[in-house]
């Protein structure tokens, strides 16, 4: 069974390090990988999974989220806006129910009996039983709602976990629209973001330019972990979602912003959290290219496109394939801007004005690219730098590096 909140609460009980509350300075470091400790990973798996940091004051005290979901939300209409079912936590009798349609997917009620099991990735719910009937009470999110998926393998939307891949089947701006919380206006932005895609300064600044949900494996290394560099490790972008996205309790500052970011939502339920969810974030590793899935030979002569004609290498340097960790590049060099739609710069949204260069490592896995998803497959990415940094690569030499960058 799934630990409970209050079982995560007193696993984390007695953890050395606990961060403070006043935002991105007080993060620390992420430790080099032989150091990082089994037990404080194996903590950041359950909070990964099932911590909510008392979001549910937001999500069902002020969208009453709740509500629609146990009255409107059936799996089959959970699966279309991209949440996800966990078989791991199904018992053989629910799993033989769904396979002889015993089981209704048209039934809200199945869905609370689904949350009741902690089978929906990245939502948790308290249900009560009220007059022999469950009902759904409260509900929260987790990080595994955006940065988690399943692999398909009991049916679409249902299997086992995949931590760290980003759910690009998510629709999180249709769930939050679903709201009865919220204005017409309100709905009408969030159903404009589409699948995949999140605006995580939305809240701030009143615009509208969402990116695309990123990975969060292939991180051990990387100090600067989001598409603008804004932080030096994991724990910085951790308490930026859990306080200012999540809508957990804790604190969250940001002076290099213009007003600067000051988010106190006391007591802080956050920072114990973070050291050991870091660590499990950096065990993550990147998913390999299977057998098949690209060209050996050509990607063997992709390689000499990359460090050569194509001057991939001169910013994806490393084993890291990135050089993030001693530069970030000004919105004038990168080839993914004007965003689309004329949309406003996500640079100019954040704190440091640039972009840092993303690591490649399991690059096959999460198209679409780039921090708005202008390029939807490898051969548009390098179609897209062709052109706007006129390489002149032949079409040999383009198909050869996509072939590469699929052997990731």
């Amino acid at each position: 069974m799934s630990p409970t909140p209050r079982a995560v609460t007193i696993i984390l009980t007695g953890l050395a390090f606990v961060f403070g509350t006043s935002g991105c300075d007080k993060e620390r470091a992420a430790p080099p990988a032989e150091t990082l400790d089994p037990t404080a990973v194996a903590q950041g798996k359950v909070i990964f999974r099932y911590a909510t940091f008392g979001d549910e004051t937001f999500w069902t005290d002020t969208l009453r989220m709740h509500e629609v979901i146990r009255t409107a939300v059936d799996p089959t209409t959970a699966l279309s806006v991209g949440l996800k079912v966990d078989t791991d936590s199904l018992p053989p009798a629910v799993v033989q129910g769904i396979q002889n349609k015993s089981i209704s997917l048209t039934s809200p009620a199945t869905t609370v009996a689904l949350l009741k099991l902690n089978a929906v990735v990245g939502l948790r719910g308290t249900v009560t039983t009220v007059n022999g009937r469950d009902v759904l009470t409260r509900v929260g999110i987790t990080c595994a709602l955006c940065h988690s998926t399943v692999d398909n393998s009991f049916a679409a939307g249902i299997g086992k976990r995949l931590d760290g891949w980003p759910n690009h089947d998510l629709n999180p701006g249709a769930i939050i629209a679903l709201s009865p919380a919220l204005t017409a206006a309100q709905k009408a932005v969030y159903n404009s973001w589409g699948k995949g895609k999140y605006d995580a300064r939305y809240n701030f600044d009143g615009q509208n330019n969402p990116s695309v949900i990123p990975p969060a494996y292939g991180l051990l290394g990387m100090h600067s972990v989001t598409y603008t560099g804004d932080g030096a490790d994991v724990a910085y972008w951790n308490r930026y979602v859990a306080v200012t996205q999540m809508h957990g309790h804790g604190s969250f500052v940001e002076k290099r912003m213009t007003p600067p970011d000051d988010v106190q939502n006391l007591p802080d339920s956050v920072s114990a959290f973070l050291p050991a969810l870091q660590a499990y974030q950096l065990s993550l590793s990147p998913p390999t290219a299977t057998a098949g899935s690209f060209d050996p030979a050509a990607a063997k002569r992709g390689q000499v496109v990359f460090t050569g004609a194509g001057k991939c290498a001169s910013c994806h340097t490393g084993a890291l394939f990135s050089d993030a960790n001693s530069r970030l590049h000004a919105p004038t060099e990168v080839v993914s801007e004007p965003e689309p739609n004329g949309g406003p710069s996500l640079a100019s949204r954040s704190a440091t004005k640039m972009y840092r260069t993303t690591p490649l490592r399991g690059l096959w896995q999460h198209a679409p690219y780039f921090h708005n998803g202008v390029a939807p497959t490898l051969d548009a990415v390098v179609e897209l730098y062709n052109t706007r940094k006129s390489l002149n690569l032949t079409s040999t030499q383009k198909a050869d590096l996509v072939q590469y960058l699929k052997s990731l």
